[in-house]
């Protein structure tokens, strides 16, 4: 039986954002729903933008995602290297293959001619295609062009009337007429390789026999079967799936949750934040409650894929990103809340720190600030606050006070000895209580609140308003 292996391979030319990162987790769900493999490969052709710096943050992003592949950079594996840019000897000699079988021929159009026969095309109400100029030169006429110093392109000799078929894993069956498609470059005319062609002649050579991505690939594929049909290699299982749209039901944009996963990780999200976000976006799972990896995995099914354009919610970005505060162990919650709480908060109350905040944070600056209004100084308070503790007057906190000394910390006792000086209760006894120890109307619960509080810093809030 053959191996289900799937590949993520993305081009260095940026840092990793939600939706190419979607299409990583897609594609390694795949493989573990199926005990298969997951591979990784760098496709750094495009000589310009791509930077070590964007090889090292995606490899960063994605273990720090979870995202482990078995296959690939830092790990290797049979079909090594796995970097486009190591590979130019494997693709001579496919080139080579293709020219001896005459499925391919240089081109010497420019730039600048071409966008005028697109340009005529269209105005014919044609859909541009390369009119196959070059296609008709014989040696002579190549030779020539060479030697007044044009450097060719390779072109694709696309078969004329054909239809290409097959079943994509999310569309169902597609057809595409060769006639639509015209002759296509493999090759720049600096020698680079073409996305098109490295890309098929990759997964063939590698044994993936799944494909996962974006629907903007879809017309990519009918070229890609014909180079590797013209090649003799294995086609894998193609499934293009919706792409990811803001508000307007445009492209995500850099303004709307286009984010990269470095800014997102920076701004304090749970990797188990984004898996549980991206996992649902464009895919239905049976259950809309917190999964573990295992769980997502163990869930994912391609049948599962929508075909209808996904779009960015914010707001449920910020329901998994609560829901994974809530389920991280006390110990990795520590240590995401960062060094300003670790310098606030005494190590002897760590433990109960986390227990009494983690209902009312998102993100680390929600524990800083909650480290502040519990051990920092002078305590701010809001417009709210102000004025339940004006309604509740003096008294009421001199009672506090009396209460605090007879009982402590211990708040039931509190407030009940609280309740009977005042006769207060309700949110009448608890809300200005909170205000003056907090600063805030709203929190951790007070019980846990009074438990946190240093016993001076207690009296001294308490104190204020007598």
């Amino acid at each position: 039986m053959t191996t289900l292996k799937t590949r993520f391979a993305p081009s260095p030319t940026g840092y990793l954002h939600l939706g190419n990162v979607r299409t990583a987790l897609f594609n390694a769900l795949l493989a573990r729903h199926s005990d298969g493999r997951f591979v990784l490969r760098i496709e750094d052709t495009d000589r310009e933008r791509s930077r070590p710096e964007y090889i090292e943050g995606l490899l960063h992003d994605l273990r720090w995602l979870g995202l482990d592949w078995q296959e690939g950079p830092e790990i290797g594996g049979p079909d090594a290297p796995y970097a486009q840019s190591e590979r130019t000897t494997v693709y001579a000699e496919y080139y080579q293959r293709l020219d001896q079988a005459g499925q391919v021929y240089p081109c010497f159009c420019t730039p600048a001619e071409l966008a005028l026969s697109r340009k005529a095309q269209r105005a014919a109400g044609k859909p541009p295609r390369y009119a196959g100029t070059c296609a008709r030169l014989n040696e002579a006429e190549r030779q020539a062009r060479r030697e007044r110093g044009v450097q060719p392109t390779l072109r694709f000799r696309v078969p004329a009337g054909r239809i290409v078929e097959f079943t994509d894993l999310v569309r169902g069956p597609q057809r595409f007429a060769s006639d639509d498609i015209g002759d296509f470059v493999i090759r720049r005319a600096d020698g680079g390789p073409q996305f098109f062609f490295v890309n098929a002649v990759d997964d063939a050579l590698m044994g993936v026999t799944h494909v996962l991505r974006g629907e903007d690939h879809l017309t990519n594929t009918p070229r890609q079967l014909l180079l590797l049909e013209a090649l003799e290699l294995p086609a894998p299982n193609y499934g293009h799936m919706a792409l990811i749209v803001g508000s307007d039901g445009g492209p995500l944009s850099k303004r709307e949750g286009d984010l990269s996963i470095r800014e997102l990780r920076a701004a304090g999200y749970l990797p188990e934040a984004l898996l549980n976000y991206l996992a649902r976006l464009g895919h239905r799972y049976e259950q809309d409650a917190w999964m573990e990896s295992a769980d997502l995995a163990a869930g994912f099914a391609v049948e599962h894929l929508g075909r209808a354009p996904v779009h960015y919610d914010e707001a449920q970005l910020l329901h998994w990103q609560a829901e994974a505060v809530r389920f991280a162990a006390p110990e990795r919650l520590w240590a995401w809340m960062g060094e300003t709480v670790h310098e606030r908060v005494p190590l002897s109350c760590r433990d109960d720190f986390v227990v009494a905040v983690r209902p009312n944070i998102r993100f680390p600056v929600d524990a800083a600030f909650w480290a502040e209004r519990l051990f920092g100084g002078e305590l701010p308070l809001s417009e709210d606050s102000r004025a339940v503790i004006a309604a509740a007057g003096s008294g009421f906190f001199t009672h506090a006070l009396a209460a605090y000394t007879e009982h402590g910390a211990a708040y039931q006792p509190l407030a009940e000895a609280l309740k009977q000086r005042t006769g207060a209760k309700g949110k009448n006894l608890f809300m200005p209580l909170r205000a003056a120890l907090t600063g805030e109307t709203h929190g951790p619960e007070l019980a846990r609140i009074l438990t946190l509080l240093p016993p001076n810093i207690m009296r001294q809030r308490l104190k204020a308003w007598c």
